[in-house]
């Protein structure tokens, strides 16, 4: 079982930016995939980043060149650098872990984050 648990999220005017930071703890698999979902009020939850062990990262197109995914493997903590938001980018924000195979398996609390115009 992992455990994950969020900090950072927050109310920002538009335009403005916040780091999210999610440290898990429990059984970490070695090679493993984190990542942020988020999930705006009447809408799907989606995928915004993701970052594996190796580094490698992806985004999703609404957030590419705003937001930067990035983690401290010795520290099993994930981080979500967002810049420039937008009112459309309020939304509980999930933390997630998984397995390079099976992704996501575990789920964070959520924190909401809120852009206003």
């Amino acid at each position: 079982q992992v455990q994950l648990v969020e900090s950072g999220g927050g109310l920002v005017q538009a335009g403005g930016s916040l780091r999210l930071s999610c440290s898990a703890s429990g059984r970490i698999f070695s090679y493993n995939r984190m990542g942020w979902y988020r999930q705006a009020p009447g809408k799907q939850r989606e995928v915004v980043a993701s970052i594996w062990s190796s580094g490698s990262t992806n985004y999703a197109d609404s957030v590419k060149g705003r937001f930067t995914i990035s983690r401290e493997n010795a520290k099993n903590t994930v981080f979500l650098q967002m810049n420039s938001l937008k009112p459309e980018d309020t939304a509980v924000y999930y933390c997630t872990d998984g397995s390079y195979s099976s992704f996501p398996q575990y789920w964070g609390q959520g924190t909401q984050v809120t852009a206003s115009s």
